[in-house]
């Protein structure tokens, strides 16, 4: 696998360990807790096999931006979050941000 598809996949944990922090109730369901810390285990494992190759400036600013905006949507949809103007706003000036480095560090 290539270092953007580790990238992907951590992703992918960091969002489902997230929204088991939210289910596990404060580490007080047990289920929920070690869904939670096992895919933050993973989600580092495969960050830390992404940056092998790529800058890690840019893979935390991807994974933690496109986690944000993920877990936002889960919020909303799923917890009844309150989604407002200005958290769009803010969640797409860090869109904005992670695609802004990714053109630098790719030399555009």
């Amino acid at each position: 696998m290539n270092a953007w598809t580790y990238l992907v996949i951590g992703i992918v944990f960091e969002v489902i360990g997230t929204t088991s922090l939210k289910l596990s109730n404060g580490f007080s369901d047990s289920l929920w807790s070690t869904v939670c810390i096992g895919c933050f285990i993973a989600a580092m494992y495969a960050l830390s096999l992404s940056v092998k190759t790529l800058d890690i400036s840019m893979v935390y600013a991807i994974w933690s931006g496109v986690g944000i905006a993920i877990i936002s949507l889960i919020g909303v949809f799923f917890f009844h979050e309150q989604l407002t103007f200005i958290k769009l706003f803010f969640i797409g000036l860090i869109i904005i941000g992670v695609i802004g480095l990714q053109f630098q560090s790719t030399g555009h």
